[in-house]
């Protein structure tokens, strides 16, 4: 009998055998379009000196369809995907944000390729982008500097907001003892950024453990703090906001209030055998858990 999951109205049942095949490297991330094809972001070989990564695409039963991007994706990070089937996507190594259609055509690329922005400006291996309902876009460019940036949807830079020098990348790779940001609007490696139905700005403050609230013009409003680890959230239709964090789903709603977690670590197919990374939840309530620390480790649940 598969496992069954989930906080007060938010139940599910774990699909112990999806995909049905093979995801070719790490999986870091994944999202649906309006067909129910599920975009998987895999970091197929991650290295200083060998980098290079794929869009896998499967169909809503897990069986494999199409890839592409292999000949130009580095580390991918994150996707996601627009109402209209607009695919947005980051590519940390690349100091890129590209997008693209369902297809794999190019549509857009901010930034330049394999080279990093200016300080405070675009980007420095960023880490997320959302499209909001006015078709602005947010991006949260966060592992070498701690910045979020609103552009129009033809890729015009209009805001950037955010300080703090130091986060775990800097430490780990470059010995850096700047200092972390940790006050209100300040950010430690700012993760993932959302936004609200209503315009608010959710973002990911993940190595100061809390999620930061902002309006779209990047004016502090709120913080919910000791979460653990908060990586990536997706805001369902129902207006709750389901976070992918070390410790499993939280589910949150939009004025701060947390409903509780679920999930488990461990190697049963219902289990996260890695970090709870990515997040989507698709047009049927399925939940797609992407994870970064494991080879192929991409869990759904069914929404029961």
């Amino acid at each position: 009998m598969a496992k069954r999951y989930g906080v007060g109205d938010y139940q599910y049942e774990s699909v112990d055998d999806w995909p049905a095949d093979d995801i070719p490297g790490m999986a870091s991330d994944a999202a649906c379009d309006s067909e129910g094809r599920v975009y998987v972001a895999v970091r197929i070989s991650q290295a200083f000196d060998n980098n290079h990564g794929a869009i896998v695409v499967y169909d809503r039963e897990g069986r494999r369809l199409d890839s592409w991007g292999e000949e130009y994706l580095k580390v991918p990070h994150s996707i996601w995907i627009s109402p209209s089937n607009e695919i947005f996507f980051t590519d940390t190594w690349d100091h890129v944000v590209r997008k693209y259609s369902t297809s794999g055509e190019l549509l857009m690329t901010l930034g330049m390729p394999g080279m990093p922005g200016m300080p405070g400006g675009p980007f420095n291996m960023p880490t997320s982008v959302v499209q909001a309902n006015n078709g602005e876009l947010y991006v949260s460019d966060g592992y070498r500097q701690s910045r979020i940036h609103r552009f129009t949807a033809d890729g015009e830079l209009t805001l950037s907001w955010g300080s703090g020098d130091l986060n775990d990348y800097e430490r780990a790779i470059h010995s850096s003892t700047a200092k972390p940001g940790t006050g209100p609007g300040e950010f430690n490696l700012p993760h993932s950024v959302n936004v609200g139905a209503d315009g608010r700005v959710y973002v990911m403050d993940r190595s100061n453990l809390r999620i930061q609230v902002f309006d779209s013009e990047g004016n502090y409003l709120d913080q919910w703090n000791d979460v653990p680890s908060p990586n990536q959230a997706t805001i369902d239709r129902d207006n709750m906001i389901h976070v992918a964090t070390a410790a499993g789903v939280q589910v949150w709603t939009v004025d701060g209030e947390l409903l509780g977690i679920w999930g488990e670590k461990g190697d049963r197919p219902d289990q996260f055998s890695g970090a709870p990374h990515g997040i989507w939840i698709d047009s049927n309530g399925d939940v797609y858990v992407a994870q970064v620390g494991a080879q192929k480790a991409l869990n759904k649940f069914a929404r029961l």
